[in-house]
């Protein structure tokens, strides 16, 4: 069990992005982690990042090597973002063809890394539209689990159904490496109820990512929208979750990213603690 950050959150944005591979600075970002008192690094793999992305090359898996290990600082996981400006539904055979493909070279690459999982997000310009696309979804992921379980790489799904759909939609693929990822904010926003959830299919989780939003609005954060955190954390120990925790929190000040994230990271930490986990930094 860990408790990392998405990539980019300690640096200032890149580009004008809210979130996005930073392509320039990604080496600077493990000893930020370091000095945050965090665990891990969620990676970004996106489109508008991918030539510069250290994943791509096997020169740049080997420095993402040196700089984990350096720092103690794991990546374990990386947020397939690729996937929501390409996404693997409202694509055509061939288009869906590539993005298969694609999904299949980065399990290869993850495996190179040493990365445990890969987060597939089906949310926004992704998202699943009905019976139709469900079943290309299900087709896609039938097509990529076996590759993805001899590559020892998960594949996390992260998407807008309601509870029951997409308790449904993995109950079709009953699969050790398929797993859900439960995002806080996305599902507040959406006002959907963490105990709904969790009952529908809370022992499919293997990750989360903690954020919060306003109801049918953006990310806001930590306590200040419709996100029950506490309440998030406490049915998950009851329910014997040990898998990571992924601060994906909203941005604060440009250039004392630092000292939001340390805020963040003793927040979160004190959550996990009242909630029943044996968790503080560097665990």
């Amino acid at each position: 069990m860990r408790l990392a950050v998405m990539q980019g959150r300690l640096l200032p944005p890149c580009d004008g992005c809210f979130q996005c591979f930073p392509r320039k600075h990604w080496r600077a970002e493990f000893s930020l982690a370091a000095d945050a008192g965090l665990d891990a690094i969620e990676w970004i793999y996106d489109s508008p990042g991918e030539s510069d992305n250290p994943l791509g090359s096997d020169d740049g898996l080997a420095e993402m090597l040196r700089q984990s290990e350096k720092c103690n600082i794991a990546v374990v996981s990386v947020c397939a973002d690729y996937f929501m400006e390409c996404p693997l539904v409202k694509a055509g055979p061939a288009e869906q063809e590539e993005r298969t493909n694609k999904l299949l070279w980065l399990l290869d690459r993850c495996k190179l890394a040493g990365i445990r999982r890969v987060v597939l997000p089906f949310v926004d310009n992704s998202k699943i539209d009905g019976d139709a696309e469900e079943a290309q979804v299900v087709e896609v992921l039938r097509r990529v689990l076996g590759p993805a379980e001899k590559a020892n790489v998960e594949l996390h799904l992260e998407t807008s159904l309601d509870p029951k759909r997409f308790a449904s939609l993995l109950a079709k693929l009953p699969h050790p490496y398929l797993k859900a990822n439960y995002d806080s904010g996305n599902s507040a926003s959406l006002g959907y109820d963490v105990r709904d959830e969790l009952a529908a299919y809370g022992g499919r989780i293997g990750s989360v990512h903690i954020k919060d939003r306003i109801r049918g609005g953006g990310t806001v954060p930590l306590g200040t929208g419709n996100a029950n955190i506490p309440l998030l954390l406490s049915q998950l120990f009851r329910l014997g979750y040990k898998g990571d925790f992924v601060m994906q929190i909203a941005r604060g000040d440009a250039g004392k990213e630092l000292h939001w994230i340390r805020h963040n990271r003793e927040l979160v930490t004190s959550h996990l603690q009242a909630a029943g986990f044996a968790f503080g930094a560097n665990q």
